[in-house]
């Protein structure tokens, strides 16, 4: 059986084989003598997304009381869902979305830990997924944005959106009407400011 530890948009923490581009952590949030999770969602502030390859190093999941490491399909996937570059095995990319986050945020010299509490108040309200309107039509939106639409989540590429799953995207754009933003807004001004997320191989055709 798989272990429940793969992170959707909504930051929802589920059970699944496929393990996807990236890994992180937001604290330590299991009991390693029976790798499940406990009933918090996060110990931490610092909800990060790492590398799942760093110097070689290999870590047995959820087996030590240390981090737990979660999974996330792209890097779209952790940001819909709150989670920031790690400054340790991605030192580069989190220097570069933080000085896209302070152009696209009127800030400078902001440190990890201030962003971290940004995206918190952003990402959670009253420990359940904190839905945003869009700023913009769903077509302006910029690539790596995602939505919500009823029960589902849509990444936006091109200006139209494709349906997630934990195996990748669904292929064929999908017309949405009513629909609200996941990805956190001081994050999404970021990425219009420049930073470009990862995307999985089936977000581009």
């Amino acid at each position: 059986m798989p272990l429940q530890n793969r992170v959707t948009p909504t930051g929802d923490i589920i059970a699944t084989p496929h393990r996807g581009m990236f890994t992180g952590n937001r604290g330590i949030i299991h009991d390693p003598a029976t790798k499940t999770l406990l009933k918090k969602r996060w110990s931490s502030l610092a909800w990060i997304t790492c590398l799942c390859e760093f110097r070689g190093w290999r870590r047995p999941v959820m087996a030590r009381r240390s981090w737990t490491e979660l999974f996330f399909l792209d890097e779209a996937t952790a940001f819909a869902a709150g989670h920031r570059p790690c400054f340790f095995c991605r030192r580069d990319d989190a220097k570069r979305f933080r000085a896209a986050w302070e152009a696209g945020n009127a800030a400078s010299d902001i440190s990890a830990k201030t962003m971290d509490a940004v995206l918190h108040r952003e990402r959670l309200e009253r420990s359940r997924k904190r839905l945003h309107p869009l700023p913009m039509p769903l077509a302006d939106l910029p690539d790596g944005a995602m939505v919500e639409q009823g029960e589902e989540s849509f990444l936006v590429v091109q200006g139209k959106a494709l349906l997630w799953s934990p195996a990748g995207y669904a292929a064929g754009a999908r017309r949405l009407d009513d629909v609200k933003l996941l990805t956190p807004p001081s994050t999404l001004r970021a990425i219009i400011a420049g930073y470009q997320p990862m995307l999985h191989p089936t977000a581009l055709g």
